[in-house]
């Protein structure tokens, strides 16, 4: 996973919890690096999920919580480092249509072995958006705050629900309809 994830993710802990409650996180998690995280860098994704199981446990918050909180945190990362990749939409439903074929194809420029889920559009038209999602990482409560902020960015609002194909989580499928 890239060190992107966890330097954002960590920055956020400590901006909604404090400094203490990162330390407390670094020392109870199990982490092959220690919790020295550059963006450039490359780590487990068993040491995200140690942060987030530590996390909620110390918070009381689900990890599905902490992820679309995570998620939200991370759109404004996006915003500010790559407004020309936001810009080139004028919808939210067009957008997301696009993550497979556009947004992703972008981030594997910039990061080359990134491992990104998969997004499959399943139904589509100019208000609603049927996706399916894939990867072994079931981070599908990201992409559910993604979503939501994809469309407060463009000044609109949605209704998402989640249907779970594979119960662990890996495969996903959102029915997005856009509200009027």
């Amino acid at each position: 996973m890239k060190g992107i994830i966890f330097t954002e993710f960590l920055e956020l802990v400590e901006d909604k919890y404090g400094l203490e409650m990162v330390d407390t996180l670094i020392q109870h998690s199990k982490l092959q690096s220690k919790g020295v995280y550059t963006s450039i860098g490359t780590y487990q994704f068993s040491e995200m999920l140690s942060l987030l199981q530590n996390l909620s446990e110390g918070t009381g918050t689900s990890i599905d919580r902490l992820l679309e909180t995570f998620a939200e945190h991370f759109f404004g990362v996006i915003e500010r480092s790559y407004p020309d990749m936001l810009n080139a939409y004028k919808d939210p439903i067009e957008m997301l249509a696009s993550i497979e074929n556009h947004i992703h194809v972008e981030v594997k420029k910039i990061y080359e072995d990134a491992e990104l889920p998969t997004f499959e559009i399943l139904e589509k038209t100019s208000d609603s958006l049927v996706l399916l999602y894939k990867s072994s990482r079931a981070m599908h409560h990201f992409g559910l705050g993604l979503m939501n902020k994809t469309f407060a960015h463009f000044n609109s609002s949605a209704s998402i629900l989640l249907e779970k194909i594979k119960e662990d989580g890996t495969e996903v499928k959102f029915f997005i309809q856009k509200e009027a």
